[in-house]
């Protein structure tokens, strides 16, 4: 019985701040857009001189001179978790706002180079590359990115709505215990996320490189 108010809570939630949801999705889809676009744009040399070092980086997959599972999974969950903090707070305060949303788009624009990088220079090989190297982790982070970031713009929009509304304004408390439980479960996520980019994705890679 619990579980099926929480789901309706939740599916109420979703209903509610759809167009934010919409908004935050449309705002990645054009980072990722921008990102690819951006790799149209670099000269032939500076594309050169990128490929060169990520041939390297891939050759030391394949010779398996990659950094230690143990030590890429640390990498992986602090970096991934400081950027989630990161929107946390800026949620929280009232003009974090416009950050949120430009962190969300240079994150958008980070995967469209780096998959757009790829598919240029290596054709479907990149593209299989990119797919392996960058997918299996990113079904879990990209989502988790979203979700926070719609989340920290609701609870900005709240703060913004109690600090110049006062008479219109909801209670923020109840709203801000949701954000803490949602900050908790986007850092368990994360951790399995690390997990799969730290011990599954450079096998996947070093199985793709020496294929192809």
């Amino acid at each position: 019985m619990k579980k099926r108010l929480y789901q309706s809570v939740i599916a109420s939630y979703f209903r509610e701040h759809s167009s934010i949801f919409l908004f935050i999705v449309v705002l990645f889809l054009m980072g990722v857009i921008f990102g690819a676009i951006v790799v149209n744009s670099m000269s032939f040399t500076q594309k050169e001189n990128l490929f060169y070092y990520l041939s390297q980086f891939f050759g030391e997959v394949s010779d398996g001179k990659v950094a230690e599972e143990n030590d890429l999974f640390i990498q992986s969950f602090f970096h991934n978790s400081k950027f989630i903090g990161l929107i946390w707070i800026l949620g929280i305060s009232i003009i974090g706002l416009p950050v949120i949303l430009i962190l969300l788009f240079v994150k958008g624009m980070v995967v469209g180079f780096t998959v757009g990088f790829l598919v240029s220079q290596m054709g479907w090989k990149g593209f299989m590359l990119a797919v392996v190297s960058i997918l299996p982790q990113n079904l879990i982070i990209i989502p988790i990115f979203i979700i926070m970031a719609s989340l920290s713009v609701i609870i900005s929009l709240k703060m913004i709505k109690k600090q110049f509304m006062k008479k219109f304004a909801q209670p923020v408390l109840p709203l801000f215990k949701g954000y803490i439980f949602a900050l908790i479960a986007a850092v368990i996520l994360i951790s399995a996320a690390s997990g799969i980019e730290a011990y599954l994705s450079p096998w996947l890679m070093k199985t793709v490189i020496s294929s192809i």
